[in-house]
């Protein structure tokens, strides 16, 4: 009976003992951000009369930070000349000026498209016209500009050269000019690859006539009308600019009457030559060129940096400056 009394006081001696332990142990524990203290008396725009260790040592931590990255550039230029601690400051300074373009350039990454001027050269549908024979696709130049809420303005203007009839030798096909104005709206501002639709209105298709003069060559017969098109485009803050073009146009004039139509043309009937009869003016085509069909383009460009550039912008391009009169 006594063992069983003093086994029982050592195990209650013992759970008193590692009770204190224990909330001493998780006391210690305890971040000192999340401990609070009380103050002697609260702000003014307080809600009561506390405030955490955290906010109270916040300006002492800083200044020991400030302290501490003094003491290591006092320690990496120890030993060093003078020209070597203007080197090293020197790299340093480049290195947060390289810093702060990367942040710069992150945050241009904003919009790529906004207040954007384009000079531009291509083949096809948009520079400005395709066709059915000969050199099927015309060659141009044009320029588009492009607003801050990615609607642009476009204009270009094309020619077809005179070559040499693929089919016949001793004809040719003759060449021609075009041109076209549109509009195009392009999402996707954030990431390099934009879609867009366009809508255009000018020369749309080309083709020749069947029948050469005397002289051997074939004429052009080009119609204007109007175009669709998607846009697959390639722009980002660089100068460089890439476009391919997918698209159909409508031509509604030649949707006439053969009369009116510029794809047929007048001739007199060789039985009685007295009426007049309407025949198609292209190869293969008993009833004269389509009112609709699909098109095709390229463009490459170069693009100015933005006209209107926000305040990050701007002081990317005085570091740029500054460092360029540096060298």
């Amino acid at each position: 009976m006594l063992k069983k009394l003093l086994l029982l006081l050592c195990l209650s001696s013992l759970v008193a003992w590692a009770a204190p332990a224990k909330a001493r142990k998780a006391k210690k524990a305890t971040p000192v951000a999340e401990q609070t203290v009380e103050a002697p008396a609260a702000s003014a725009d307080s809600d009561d009369g506390f405030m955490s260790v955290s906010e109270s040592v916040a300006p002492a931590a800083k200044a020991a930070d400030d302290d501490d990255e003094d003491e290591n550039v006092e320690a990496s230029t120890a030993g060093m000349t003078a020209a070597q601690r203007q080197d090293y400051f020197a790299r340093k300074k480049f290195e947060e000026e390289q810093r702060l373009d990367e942040y710069a350039n992150s945050e241009r990454r904003r919009d790529w498209l906004k207040d954007r001027l384009i000079f531009e050269i291509g083949l096809g549908s948009r520079m400005p016209f395709m066709g059915e024979s000969g050199m099927g696709m015309g060659m141009g130049a044009g320029i588009e500009y492009i607003t801050r809420w990615h609607i642009a303005a476009f204009a270009s203007f094309g020619f077809l050269p005179k070559v040499k009839d693929s089919e016949f030798d001793y004809m040719e096909l003759e060449g021609g000019t075009g041109y076209k104005i549109g509009i195009n709206y392009y999402f996707f501002p954030k990431i390099p690859i934009h879609l867009g639709l366009s809508a255009s209105y000018g020369t749309v298709y080309f083709d020749h006539d069947m029948e050469p003069d005397e002289n051997g060559l074939r004429s052009l017969i080009s119609v204007k009308g109007f175009q669709f098109d998607i846009l697959i485009s390639y722009l980002s803050n660089e100068w460089y600019y890439l476009q391919f073009a997918f698209g159909m146009y409508y031509a509604p004039d030649l949707g006439k009457a053969p009369e009116k139509n510029p794809s047929f043309k007048k001739t007199k009937d060789s039985r009685t030559e007295l009426e007049d009869t309407y025949a198609s003016r292209v190869v293969n085509k008993p009833d004269g060129m389509d009112k609709t069909g699909i098109v095709f383009g390229v463009t490459i460009g170069f693009a100015l940096p933005e006209f209107f550039p926000d305040d990050t912008e701007k002081r990317r391009r005085q570091r740029e400056k500054e460092r360029k009169n540096a060298k």
